[in-house]
């Protein structure tokens, strides 16, 4: 990377931290990762994370706070909500997989199970990467940090 750095001290202007303070932690990415497999009601998460109520309940609570997931009453059942992934919550799904495709790569199980493809063609996704603004691909050498004024203009 060039020779400007990120100032890491401070934390305001980086969007990490605040990422990390809603999806920090374990259970969050697994109850994201349930609500993309489709799950919606408490006791399906319960169920089938076997996960503690009082967790699944602060953790669902946190990411409904935080505009991951939208809390509504079940239309056929009033008694029961659901919970359900909000366009913000939708935009995790790189992040969630790239973390995913990483695990498997350098994680000590064998991938196994189903397989995320296209739906269009049957094809298994490709790996999440960085791309230029002209698609082509980047490695972490072929990145530079930039004041914002200098954004647009190729870097030293």
């Amino acid at each position: 990377m060039g020779k400007l750095r990120e100032p890491l001290k401070e934390i305001t202007n980086c969007g990490l931290p605040q990422a990390l303070e809603v999806m920090g932690e374990r259970w969050s990415f697994l109850i994201l990762r349930a609500a993309f497999n489709g799950f919606v009601h408490f006791e399906e998460f319960s169920s089938e994370l076997g996960i503690a109520r009082n967790i699944l309940s602060n953790r669902l609570a946190k990411l409904v706070d935080n505009g991951v997931l939208q809390r509504t009453q079940c239309e056929e059942d009033r008694r029961k909500v659901e919970y359900r992934l909000t366009e913000k919550g939708l935009d995790l799904l790189p992040a969630m997989l790239a973390l995913r495709q990483w695990g498997e790569r350098y994680g000590a199980v064998e991938p196994g199970g189903p397989v995320l493809v296209d739906a269009q063609d049957g094809q298994p996704i490709a790996q999440i990467g960085i791309r230029a603004a002209d698609g082509r691909e980047l490695s972490w050498h072929d990145l530079a940090w930039c004041e914002p004024d200098q954004v647009g203009k190729p870097c030293c």
